[in-house]
């Protein structure tokens, strides 16, 4: 086997594969500490650079150690790019044997059982529905991996999604007549066989929940778990050691309820109509709400609104379709199910109402035409480490941007990690002469009612001055819609914006099109790589701080500040640092780019924490006049 300067060197394995291969000190380096890590059995939280070339370093490693390797990344997309890109690469330089797999969620992979019944319902879908139901069906008998993603045209919100593939919920298990068929536990079997197994953080997550409640497991024991996208962790591991339950799972379950009838209890007409009240209780829950999307404190809502009369009501109308399913279960399969699931989320829902437990944050999220009832623990420190330690594995930490000015203390924090090693490997862009950061100190502050149209006039001279070529990034949706509206009346350049079309599909769109301006929130300030003078202009409407009314920040600051903390210089201000650093990084993705980053918040600049902010970007010429920027691409 190659040793890892062998395979890095201008002359090495990865030289004679990549066309106009250039060796980076600083990505042999952090292969070698990686290795050296592994070695050791210490983990390594690291910070690698846009540019580094991160995932080849980390790949050749594990394969080097010839041992049993889990990589999770931040995203389907992610996975599927290591998979066919990277991986056949190092496995190629190594001459690497290694049995490789990728495994993503459930939801990814059809469900044959399923499948039929959609077929036997398909009367009232629409034209497009049933033509894409069409296609499945054909598809179906010649796919290998049943993975859905291969169809390309099933988007994740699309109607018919949810009807060809299983939950948790209503997966029926060995007792499915397409069990032998299954392509979920053939995927999951093959994972458990295979020496390289890249999958996702949120299939890694739930993974840890299946192991700590003794329900088994779906991904394979590792020696060496690498976490990709690191950054993301902290807030996905607060998600999934949640418990959350809403009303599409009980409007999911009716569904199914009325599937079950029709297929084993057609004589039933009790639970047929006690399930028509119940769901109109479901729906007049949802209707204590408002349209827009939510995020409350349950005590105060409780308190203030008309829940805790409708709740109440809803339970009732639920007790009723129980009873008649604890009757009527032994009579099939899917009856049988749709019982279990009826009692879990009923306990769940009157359980919620009585917890007293301070441990774990009770909110609400109003999402859509869905109301969620959520528990989450207030510090996820000591339950990740629990959990993680049921891998007994050696854990690579990893993303370009975990560090505030070269600490991990804050990431190393949230996760509970205390002996690691740590190594930072800065970019080897050269930040000096490729951009220069505009900070302008003349606008409003963004609480200022006049901030959002100076914030467009701004935009609009800055975007004259790039010739489009630009993303425009906010920390609100209301934000971007208002600015879509007022920027589609005053520029003449092409315009994208995030929610008119699939992500993927306005990235090819924005790439295509000369002098195109992108407008997105959250989903495009991280994981999206757009090289040359494509994107030349990176501008953000305002500093990433979270709101500072959702429920869950509030109850981790007072947490944070009983603890003796300061919540908003130790835990507010790094959490917007690693935010800020992840959009400034859309920039510049390759050592020919060139560009201008802005920042539209004063308060980088005015406020005492902003020092803070700065130092944690790349080292950048900064400039507070919109001429400079001007020159810049003259």
């Amino acid at each position: 086997m190659k040793t890892v300067a062998e395979v890095f060197s201008d002359s090495g394995a990865l030289s004679e594969l990549i066309e106009g291969y250039q060796h980076r000190p600083e990505q042999q380096d952090m292969a070698e500490k990686i290795l050296s890590a592994v070695n050791q059995g210490q983990s390594l939280v690291c910070e690698a650079g846009t540019g580094t070339g991160k995932t080849m370093a980390y790949l050749v490693p594990a394969l080097l150690s010839r041992q049993k390797v889990i990589v999770s990344t931040g995203t389907r997309h992610l996975q599927d790019q290591l998979y066919q890109k990277d991986l056949p690469l190092v496995l190629e330089a190594l001459a690497s044997p290694a049995t490789t797999m990728v495994l993503k969620g459930r939801s990814n992979y059809l469900c044959l059982q399923r499948l039929d019944a959609a077929i036997n319902d398909s009367k009232g879908l629409s034209y497009q529905n049933m033509s894409d139901l069409q296609e499945v069906v054909q598809w179906s008998s010649s796919t290998k991996t049943g993975d859905i993603n291969e169809l390309g045209m099933i988007e994740d919100n699309s109607v018919i999604r949810p009807t060809i593939t299983s939950t948790t919920e209503n997966c029926l298990g060995q007792s499915c007549p397409e069990f032998d068929a299954c392509f979920v536990f053939k995927n999951r079997k093959k994972a458990l066989e295979s020496d390289l197994v890249i999958t996702n953080h949120h299939m890694l997550m739930a993974d840890m929940g299946l192991r700590e409640s003794g329900f088994g497991e779906v991904l394979p024991l590792a020696d060496i778990i690498i976490f990709d996208e690191a950054h993301q962790i902290p807030e996905l591991a607060s998600t999934y050691f949640s418990k959350s339950m809403g009303t599409r799972q009980l409007l999911e379950l009716i569904s199914d309820i009325k599937t079950a009838i029709r297929e084993e209890a057609k004589d039933i007409q009790g639970l047929i109509e006690a399930s028509a009240k119940f769901e109109k209780t479901i729906r007049d829950v949802r209707l204590v709400f408002g349209r827009r999307d939510q995020r409350l404190n349950w005590k105060e809502t409780w308190e203030k609104t008309n829940l805790s009369t409708e709740l109440p009501k809803l339970l009732e109308a639920y007790q009723v379709v129980l009873d008649i399913l604890e009757t009527t279960s032994e009579r099939g399969k899917l009856l049988d199910n749709c019982w279990q699931r009826a009692k879990a989320h009923y306990n769940y829902i009157d359980s919620y109402m009585e917890t007293k437990n301070e441990d774990s944050i009770r909110w609400l999220e109003i999402r859509g035409n869905h109301i969620y009832l959520n528990k989450t623990p207030v510090n996820i420190a000591e339950t990740f480490q629990q959990r993680l330690k049921e891998y007994d594995a050696t854990s690579i930490f990893t993303s370009a941007s975990l560090a505030i000015n070269n600490s991990f203390d804050h990431f190393n924090r949230q996760l509970g990690l205390e002996e690691c090693l740590t190594e930072v490997w800065s970019s080897p862009f050269n930040y000096q002469t490729q951009t220069c950061l505009y900070l302008p100190v003349d606008l409003p502050e963004p609480n200022q009612p006049t901030f959002f149209d100076a914030f467009i006039d701004r935009t609009i001279k800055l975007l004259s001055h790039s010739e489009g070529h630009a993303f425009v990034l906010f920390t609100s949706h209301a934000a971007l819609n208002k600015a879509a509206k007022a920027l589609s009346e005053a520029i003449d350049y092409p315009i994208f914006i995030q929610g008119r079309a699939p992500r993927s599909e306005l990235l090819s769109q924005f790439r295509q099109t000369k002098h195109a301006v992108l407008l997105g929130t959250s989903s495009f300030w991280e994981g999206v790589d757009v090289k040359g003078e494509a994107l030349s202009l990176v501008i953000i409407d305002k500093l990433p701080f979270a709101s500072p009314d959702d429920p869950v920040l509030q109850a981790r600051l007072n947490y944070f500040s009983k603890q003796g903390g300061n919540a908003f210089m130790d835990y507010q201000v790094p959490q917007a640092a690693i935010a800020l650093k992840q959009g400034i990084g859309r920039l510049i993705r390759d050592v020919n780019d060139r560009g201008v980053c802005v920042i539209c918040d004063k308060r980088i600049v005015s406020k005492a924490y902003g020092k803070r902010l700065i130092n944690a970007l790349p080292a950048m010429p900064i400039t507070h006049d919109i001429e400079d920027v001007y020159n810049f691409f003259h």
